[in-house]
């Protein structure tokens, strides 16, 4: 996708406000134009480095997910990104957009399908019921676990559910490399990384209250709960992260 970006370690990080992104998604799913969208945080940037050639295909979007990006950026450019654009809050609400749009257009029964991929056993599934009762249509479900193990056949059940949109849960960098390397064999249209949002709609992780989300401190919040786990993302990594926007700040200025 052409459009602005805030570039940072090498990523051309769309820099989108939420309205224009859905309306992008939602005009490329109606003209069949195959998109890769992916959210960029600090975990993004450190984990995916390996995938940097096939994330600059111009059939992914890059987009900026946590303070994290807006402190970085603003180091590096003195600009902050117009929305947090992340993918717990942003996949719901584009799917929501998806079906009233499609309604509103008095296209009901066209409304593009969903297949979920990811998450623990059973989760996906109830995830899937939450979007169900939303409107939107989930054609099927796999876990990450023993459900996925044969990619070959994951893949023909994608293909098989008709499936429009395929949303990805199984973290960086597995749900990059997956939908990298599988949707050239895939009929879908629109591929997402969501990371730990099937938990989130499954009820198996709480979000962070609202206040605390709108002070940007959901991080912190997921710290608490399982410090053993993220304590290394939220320290050594984000300096890590600060470290290579830097270095790849002073490499394109040469």
């Amino acid at each position: 996708m052409r459009g602005p970006t805030l570039p940072l370690a090498g990523y051309p990080v769309a820099a989108l406000r939420t309205e224009q992104l859905k309306a992008t998604l939602i005009r490329d799913l109606e003209s069949g134009q195959r998109r890769m969208l992916f959210f960029v945080n600090t975990n993004f940037v450190n984990q995916c480095d390996h995938l940097r050639a096939q994330l600059l295909e111009p059939e992914v979007i890059l987009v900026n997910d946590g303070v994290g990006m807006d402190i970085a950026s603003y180091l590096i450019h003195r600009r902050r990104y117009p929305d947090n654009l992340n993918g717990t809050d942003f996949v719901p609400a584009l799917l929501d957009a998806i079906v009233e749009h499609h309604q509103q257009s008095g296209r009901e029964g066209e409304v593009p399908a969903v297949f979920l991929l990811g998450a623990g056993p059973g989760v996906a599934e109830r995830a899937g019921r939450v979007l169900a009762q939303r409107g939107v249509p989930v054609v099927g479900v796999l876990d990450g676990y023993g459900d996925s193990a044969d990619n070959r056949r994951v893949v023909d059940s994608i293909n098989a559910s008709g499936a429009d949109i395929v949303l990805v849960a199984t973290g960086n960098p597995r749900q990059e490399t997956w939908i990298l390397e599988n949707a050239p064999d895939l009929g879908a249209r629109l591929f997402i990384g969501v990371g730990a949002l099937l938990d989130f709609l499954a009820g198996e992780k709480p979000r962070a209250p609202e206040m605390v989300r709108t002070l940007r401190m959901e991080w912190l919040y997921r710290l608490s709960l399982e410090p053993r786990r993220l304590v290394r993302r939220y320290t050594v990594d984000i300096g890590r992260f600060l470290v290579r926007c830097v270095r790849e700040r002073s490499a394109a200025s040469v």
